[in-house]
């Protein structure tokens, strides 16, 4: 029986290995547990006290560890793994060779792609170029919260997870598939920037980039009357004609929720709180608001 070692982080990594330990747990030799302190609950403790149950050995993530095992396996890790190539085994929240790179899941929201799932694949020297293991998709409907969408790709990580899984349990080589390179395309990283309002989009582009971007991530930035604020749920509406268009202003207040005018379309901020404080700031305390 093949061993390997586990890289795992945030709540998919906890998902996917409450989903297979009970079954597996014969393979897993050690398990590394990474930090991600941009998230209200990164799962490490969880995956820690899951792994105590089960009598697995664990460590904290260090720039150099040694890995001794036949295989690596890592779960929404985002550090370089010293590691033979052909023995790693990486795990991505798209269906590749589209969306590589970062926060696919994020970008196929905002896209508004029909389908989302996940890849198994081997290592590679660029980044999830490496063949293909194992696929799953979900289709889903929209609106579709970040949070929601989680939910959904762990039964596509359960499903790739469990294919590869199986062949290392019965001592078979793992299949690979290479990547059709004519198909592939890259999802950029994103900063504090990225989390920007961009009022001059569509609407229906709008209010998915919220739910892209909302809980566990921190939410959409914008101003208001120049002041930092998070918008967590919005609403596109039908537009009217608007003879003196100008993005971000208020142009009427829906159920004490502003309506506000986009490039195309109108949004109903539903949610929206202090950029710093986090204190609810509905109802604005004036009607004339601009957001920025």
């Amino acid at each position: 029986m093949k061993k390997l070692t586990l890289f795992l982080m945030t709540k998919k990594g906890y998902t996917l290995l409450a989903d297979l330990i009970a079954r597996f747990h014969p393979l897993f030799e050690l398990v590394v547990i990474g930090r991600d302190a941009s998230l209200d609950n990164d799962y490490h403790d969880e995956i820690a006290s899951l792994c105590e149950q089960y009598g697995l050995r664990t460590r904290e993530r260090t720039p150099e560890l040694p890995i001794d095992t036949d295989f690596a396996m890592a779960v929404s890790w985002r550090w370089m793994i010293d590691f033979p190539a052909e023995r790693l085994i990486v795990f991505h929240d798209s269906l590749l060779p589209r969306y590589r790179g970062f926060n696919p899941l994020v970008s196929c929201l905002i896209n508004g792609e029909e389908q989302i799932g996940v890849t198994a694949l081997q290592g590679a020297e660029q980044y999830d170029a490496g063949p293909i293991l194992a696929q799953s998709s979900t289709r889903i409907q929209y609106p579709c919260t970040i949070a929601r969408a989680v939910d959904l790709v762990a039964a596509n990580y359960r499903a790739t997870a469990e294919c590869v899984l199986q062949q290392l349990a019965g001592g078979d080589l793992l299949t690979a598939i290479p990547q059709d390179e004519s198909l592939a395309s890259f999802s950029l990283w994103r900063d504090d920037e990225d989390y920007r309002m961009q009022w001059e989009r569509p609407a229906t582009w709008l209010a998915r980039f919220v739910d892209a971007v909302g809980p566990p991530y921190k939410g959409a930035h914008t101003l208001v009357n120049g002041e930092s604020a998070r918008i967590l749920a919005a609403q596109p509406l039908r537009d009217v004609r608007v003879e003196n268009r100008e993005p971000g202003k208020v142009i009427w207040i829906e159920d004490a929720c502003p309506v506000v005018v986009c490039g195309e379309g109108l949004l109903r901020v539903t949610e929206l709180i202090d950029g710093k404080a986090g204190a609810s700031l509905l109802p604005l305390e004036r009607f004339r608001t601009r957001f920025g």
